[in-house]
Order: C-alpha cells, then structure tokens, then sequence
C-alpha cells in the first residue's frame, strides 16, 4: 500500500471541503459589506446562492462520478475550486459598480452580484461529496454505513468551518486573508490527487500547478487586490479613517463599511460637521441653561463626535456610551482624538442588553440614537418595546433622540418609526436635514420623543422641525406598521433608501476594460487546470488497461467492449 493510499481518508476530505465552503459563505457577507451594506436581503441572498451552489454541485459530483470517478477527478476539482475561491478578488472591487443594461429591481441586483462572486466556488465545492462516496464504496453491504459516516463527517466539517470563521478567522486574520488561506489549503488537496502519477510525470504537473497558483497569487498582489480594504476589519465593520479639508479645517472622517459615519476636528471637539449633530447640539441647549452637566446615554459611539461636544460644553456631564463594536472604540481612541484618560464611559455590548440589565439603576436626561448604519437598521433599537424601555429610564422631563435615513414622499421607515415613538411619548417632533425632503430620495431625520414639551428655540438656523399638521397629513399619505418585537420588517421599508443609494448606470469603460482582462486570465488558468487533469486522467486510465491487459488479455478486452 502506498503513502497515497495510507493517507487517503474519504472522512476528512469531505470534513474539508465543507468547512471550506461554509467559510465562503461567512467571508462572502463580510466581503460585500463595504460594497452593498448588510441585510436581512443581502444574508438571505448569500445563503441562497451557496445553498443553491452546493445543490447543483452535488448534482453535477455525481454525473462526474459515475462516468469519470478517481482520484485525479478530485484533483481537478479541488484545484479549480482553489482557483475560483480567488475570483471575488479579482472581480469583486469593481464589479459592485457594474449595473445591468435594463431596469432591474435591486434585490434582483443582489442576487446576481452575489452569485457572480460566490455560486462557481460553491457548486466546485458542491461536488466533492459524492465523488468521495463513489471510491469509498467497495462493499454495497456497509452503503448505508459509509454514505451516512460521509455525512455526518461533511456536516462537521460546516460547523466547525461557521464557528471557526466567526469567531476568529476573520477577526483575525482578515476577509481577504481567508479567503487566500481557503484556496491555498484547496490547491494543496489539489495538487495532491494531481500528482498521483509516476514521479516525472508528478513533478510535471507539480511544476504547471505552482507556475498557475503563484501566477494567479502573483497578479493579484502586483494588482493591489490582496491589499486590505480596512484600515481594520472587525467581527462588525470594515473600519477606514481619512484625513481631508472641510470648512477651511482639517478634519478627520470615520468610514464605517460604505457609510461615512462622522468627521472629527482634533483640535476642536465643538465641531459639528452633520446636521443631525446640529439638531441635537440645539435640542439639548436648554437643558444646558439649567445645570452645568446632564446624564446622557448614547446608542452607538461612532466617532465620539457628540459625547466629546457634549462633554466639552458641559463639562459635568455624565456620559455613558454603549458601541457594540470594541474595533469603532478602539478607532475613536487611536485616530479620532478621544483621550484614554476621558471621562466618557464606554461599554462595548449591545445598548438594549445594557438598558435592560441597568434600567433599576440608571436614569437620563437624555438619549441619543446613532446606531443606524446607512440602510443597515439594528432593528431591535426600532420597536415598540425598545420605546417603552427608553421611556423607562428617562426622567420626566428627558428626551429621546435619534437619528434615520429614509427617502421622501417614497420612504416608509420614518412613517412606521414616528407612529411607533407617538404610541410611547406624549410629544414627538420630527426634524429633517433638508427643506426638500418631501422630495428628496434620502434624508437624515432627528426624532425627538419626551413626555414633557420639547423646546425648539434654540434650533439651528435653516433646521425647522415640520408642523404637527403637515407630519399627521404626511404620515397619513401612506399606511405604516407598529414596529414590534414581532413584526418589525425594517428591512423591507428600507428598500426606497437603498434603491436610491445605488442607482443605476453602467460600469465605467476604463474599468470594465480592466475587469475583462482578470475574467479572461481567470478563464485561461480554469481551461489550464482541466487540461492538466484530463491528461492525468487519460494517463491513470492508460496505465489500468496496461495492467489489465498484462493480468489477462481477455478482461482487457471486456472492458473496452463495455467502454
């Protein structure tokens, strides 16, 4: 028995390529957060596409098994699955920007970007399965034992594949990262089946094998493609911070995935670059007039822009922030100018567990929303029941901020959250960024909810808050939901808003020029790889009809009457 056929174990291959493909599908939700947010739309259509990848690779594993099955087949099939793990590198940073030539409705869109980057891996990977249980099948009496250890063994290998992906891989190691770390392991597996012939002949295809891989790792690294797109890439965002001019100053901007979160002034903590910050800078001035400090609670921390504001106009504040992500934390402190020292106090848990384990305790004269992400909506923070608990742990005469995105005349998300706050606070006032906004596709609204009258004299000049009978006729134009723990499809009424942030339009020429060049050498190197294991199998089926014909002519001959 050789050292091929002792380590040959149909166990851990299957335990292998399934731990691969679930690392895909956890890596390819990160991979397209920066381009196309996260959703409920964009997790749906990344487990569609792999399941759906898996399906039709079983399928054609099967085909392929029974007409071609051997250990070279598995090593074309690893190695062109190695291959097309490194395609969302090479397509990936433009073809986001690419849009069809006719009207397609955007969660079509997803769909098909998504399948475009991660189906050919997945359905590659799809096909190990029944070619491993193909050449373990030696004894039709032990079937049902062999298929179901396969199996077991393959779902395994999806568990540990999730777990060790979201719980480490990607923190630490980076998306693009693992994603090189799965093919490498696949080329290897590759190589391996490939080579299973007569040392020169091994040693060929060894050769070919490594000029394609490290071509292909080659080009994609003199093409910055293996650069990191984060400046640091955590379990929630991709995180990116940018030095500019704004309003004759420096400023620092906090790129949260495909959202710029905040611009930061280091040498001035009063500046206030959006005009949501504005809004509430001018909401809370009147409590400003009665106290030299407030206790203020803050939904996400972001930039810290607001709690250092706040902390530097009234100094005797206290600030408690809770920013889920410890990576945003870290940022504020490493690039944005929040000192180690300050006397901000962060937690890095989600806000509705840290309110609901402190609402005995804990009271505030404000709240403060800022944990929308563009059109990706924590939607736990939205709900009838999260109102209720803010309401809880403010003061009587405490106000409820938060900020959302929502289109105009079109949006419905800002519908259903006003209906949803006025059913909690007896006054609710909505404030947009724009006098337009009856008209504009995307428009960042303040809503203020309190149970006591909320002042709106201190204001910013240009920011009016709209007229209780404009807000009932417009929330009346269109029918809205309560948000609820139960029903609360955030996500379905955000659609307006994310239609609106994509648009439409073709790729760029230059770009698409450069996108066909990588479609094209990816092409080449998938043809190579087949070619090299057809010769290979062409040569194992050569040298078994030698050996049967050797052994006894008359099989040999059987066998190429059945054939």
């Amino acid at each position: 028995m050789t050292l091929r056929q002792r380590l040959w174990n149909p166990y851990v291959l299957v335990f292998i390529s399934s731990s691969c493909t679930m690392v895909i599908e956890l890596v390819a939700s990160r991979f397209i957060a920066p381009r196309v947010g996260v959703s409920l739309y964009t997790w749906t259509s990344v487990i569609g596409v792999i399941l759906a990848g898996i399906s039709l690779g079983n399928y054609l594993g099967g085909r392929l098994a029974d007409r071609y099955g051997s250990p070279t087949l598995l090593g074309i099939v690893f190695s062109l699955a190695s291959l097309a793990t490194l395609v969302p590198l090479w397509l990936g940073g433009d073809l986001h920007a690419f849009r069809l030539p006719f009207e397609t409705p955007l969660l079509v869109w997803i769909v098909i970007y998504i399948a475009i980057l991660f189906l050919v891996p997945s359905v590659i990977l799809g096909c190990v399965s029944p070619i491993v249980v193909k050449l373990s099948l030696s004894d039709l009496k032990k079937a049902g034992t062999t298929v179901g250890k396969i199996y077991a063994w393959s779902t395994a290998g999806s568990i540990i594949g999730t777990f060790l992906t979201g719980f480490y891989l990607m923190s630490r190691f980076g998306t693009k990262a693992t994603i090189v770390g799965v093919s490498v392991l696949l080329i290897a597996l590759g190589a391996w089946f490939l080579t299973a012939v007569p040392w020169r002949k091994a040693l060929g295809c060894a050769l070919v094998l490594a000029l394609l891989y490290g071509g292909s790792l080659l080009l994609l690294s003199r093409g910055g493609f293996l650069m990191a797109e984060c400046m640091r890439e955590t379990d929630y965002f991709c995180i990116n911070v940018y030095e500019k001019e704004q309003d004759g100053r420096t400023v620092r901007e906090l790129l949260l995935d495909r959202l710029v979160h905040s611009y930061t002034d280091l040498e001035d903590p009063t500046y206030l670059a959006y005009g949501y910050e504005k809004t509430y800078a001018g909401l809370i001035a009147p409590l400003a007039k009665q106290a030299e400090g407030i206790d203020a609670f803050f939904i996400g921390g972001g930039g810290y822009t607001f709690p250092r504001y706040l902390q530097t106009v009234l100094p005797e504040s206290h600030i408690v922030v809770t920013e889920i992500d410890p990576g945003v934390t870290w940022a504020a402190h490493t690039w944005l100018g929040l000192p180690e020292d300050t006397s901000i106090i962060s937690f890095n848990e989600d806000a509705r567990q840290y309110l609901v384990a402190n609402a005995e305790e804990d009271s505030y004269d404000v709240v403060f929303g800022d944990a929308f992400n563009d059109y990706s909506v924590p939607y736990h923070l939205t709900t009838l029941e999260f109102a209720r608990l803010v309401d809880y742990v403010l003061r009587d005469d405490g106000i409820y901020m938060a900020n959302i995105i929502d289109a105009g005349t079109e949006g419905h998300f800002m519908r259903a959250f006003v209906s949803t706050l006025q059913s909690v606070f007896a006054n609710v006032v909505v404030i947009p960024s724009t006098s337009d906004w009856r008209t504009s596709t995307r428009t960042t609204w303040v809503i203020a909810g309190s149970q006591a009258r909320i002042d709106l004299s201190r204001l910013p000049e240009g920011y009016l808050a709209v007229a209780q009978e404009t807000l009932d006729g417009y929330l009346a134009e269109k029918p809205h939901v309560m948000l609820t723990d139960d029903y609360v499809p955030v996500d379905n009424l955000m659609i307006p808003v994310a239609e609106a942030s994509f648009g439409s339009g073709a790729l760029a020429p230059e770009r698409w020029a450069s996108m066909r060049g990588r479609v094209i050498g990816t092409g080449a190197g998938v043809l190579a790889v087949i070619g090299l294991g057809l010769a290979g199998w062409s040569l194992s089926r050569r040298r078994r009809d030698l050996a049967m014909a050797v052994a006894d002519p008359a099989d040999a001959q059987a066998s190429e009457i059945e054939e």
